[in-house]
């Protein structure tokens, strides 16, 4: 079911509706509802795919029971082991069905062209699998609970209700964020009451995210396909303008559904970790990333860069460990070799600033106390956002050889015309960003409360909400649905 849809217009009231009028006075109601409700709304694209889910979810819950039943204690090597052993299995079992279904075809053809490549013909088959929608979503995600449980901590839960709502919580199902099970698992398992505030301000971010999503989203999204659908036809400005308008759908698109996600599971009393952080606001590369899908990045962080080392064991593993993080993300996106460029373009924009110890050197908001960034501000951004679009054209072309030739043919004479075709989304860009920037310092771009007027607040999200309708079209998914 996609969040802008007739079907969620109507599903949502009523689920909320139930939610707290019927099965509001009991926490194992609630979640067992939520359970329910959950399953519809993924079962709504393809019923076959819950069975997956569910493995997934009753797998991981076991292994955390299991490893609950084995008290060791530092002496206890042997039963250090068992726990490690339970936690291993769940990893293959759950990276085994990801890795089938989505990088099964990806390995066997390749693997098939490299021995080609040596004269040798071998006989291997591809399959006709379709990708279920968030599979690397809810399968991080419960594999963090396992990960944790066997580190120690989280303790494990023995109510498989609450760890399957947990799993498969709707709002943040298909394209997350990646909830770690010791922040959003606890919420499951304590009693939840109405808050009308927290409830409020979950529509409003909801308004924005449909209003990124459908009027930012969806109008970059006409232009680039045309321009990347067509590009060998194309001048290099108007091929520099697809990468500019695409970084902005993407961006629109999964900040939009991060968004509508943290705002309705308001609606339910549940708080969801912030995916997005203004990122193109960032003044570096390392900042980029500490505001981008920041659910995947502290993700690939705790149990990926650290147990690999980290930092820790001096320079040469800490670019080995950051280039393996990078080309895994990049990975992780999808089976294509583009995403694999992609995650390495961007481990090389990030070493210098981890040799020269300046990846951590912005932290704190841009132009803190200002209203207007300094023009050293305003560079180190638009660099930063050169480099992003440079990444994201990568990411957006269909093979590595369109994406060498994208940017051949963008660095011709022909980069120096005007473009005066495609240029109707930029406005609507352009209230994006203004909204955003002067947000920067707030949890999302319709917290108003410094607007002292109410009818002009309200006069702004009717705005939002009219615009909304008259740019919506029906069936336009979101673009993380299909990693």
């Amino acid at each position: 079911m996609l969040f802008n849809s007739i079907d969620f217009f109507l599903f949502l009231p009523a689920v909320f509706v139930l939610y707290w009028g019927v099965f509001g006075r009991s926490r194992w109601w609630q979640n067992l509802f939520i359970v329910v409700v959950s399953y519809i709304f993924y079962g709504w694209w393809n019923w076959r795919f819950l069975f997956l889910i569910a493995l997934t979810s009753f797998c991981s819950w076991l292994s955390g029971f299991w490893m609950g039943k084995i008290k060791c204690g530092s002496g206890h090597v042997r039963l250090r082991g068992q726990r490690r052993l339970i936690m291993f299995v769940n990893i293959l079992i759950n990276l085994s069905i990801l890795g089938y279904f989505k990088y099964y075809n990806f390995f066997i053809e390749n693997f098939y062209q490299a021995f080609s490549g040596f004269g040798l013909n071998i006989n291997l088959q591809t399959l006709k699998v379709i990708l279920p929608v968030g599979i690397s979503f809810y399968t991080f995600q419960a594999l963090s609970y396992s990960i944790d449980v066997y580190r120690g901590g989280i303790q494990p839960t023995n109510d498989i209700v609450s760890f399957f709502a947990y799993v498969g919580f709707f709002p943040q199902l298909v394209a997350g964020p990646i909830e770690r099970a010791s922040k959003l698992l606890p919420q499951f398992l304590q009693p939840r009451y109405f808050n009308y505030e927290l409830a409020v301000d979950g529509m409003r971010q909801m308004l924005w995210g449909f209003f990124k999503k459908i009027v930012v989203a969806d109008s970059c999204a006409s232009c680039v396909n045309i321009i990347f659908s067509d590009y060998t036809n194309q001048s290099g400005s108007i091929l520099l303008l697809g990468g500019v308008l695409f970084t902005f759908q993407i961006y629109g698109d999964f900040s939009g559904y991060s968004d509508i996600a943290l705002g309705c599971s308001r609606l339910f009393g549940i708080e969801l970790m912030r995916n997005f952080d203004f990122p193109f606001f960032a003044r570096d590369i390392a900042e980029f990333w500490r505001r981008w899908h920041i659910s995947l990045t502290t993700w690939f962080r705790d149990y990926l860069y650290y147990p690999l080392g980290g930092s820790r064991e001096g320079i040469a593993k800490s670019i080995c460990n950051t280039t393996i993080v990078f080309l895994v993300s990049g990975l992780w996106h999808g089976a294509n070799w583009t995403f694999v460029v992609w995650g390495l373009f961007n481990a090389l924009l990030f070493l210098p600033l981890l040799l020269t110890d300046r990846h951590r050197k912005h932290i704190g908001d841009v132009a803190s106390g200002r209203v207007l960034p300094s023009l050293r501000e305003a560079m180190q951004m638009a660099s930063t956002f050169v480099l992003v679009v440079f990444g994201f054209m990568i990411f957006r072309s269909a093979d590595i050889a369109q994406a060498f030739d994208y940017f051949a043919r963008m660095f011709s004479g022909s980069l120096l015309t005007l473009p005066r075709r495609f240029l109707s989304p930029l406005p609507w860009v352009f209230v994006l960003i203004v909204v955003e920037w002067f947000q920067r310092t707030q949890q999302h771009g319709l917290c108003l409360n410094a607007i002292r007027t109410r009818i002009l607040r309200w006069i702004i999200y009717l705005v939002a909400a009219l615009l909304c309708l008259a740019f919506f079209k029906p069936a336009s998914e979101f673009i993380y649905f299909q990693f």
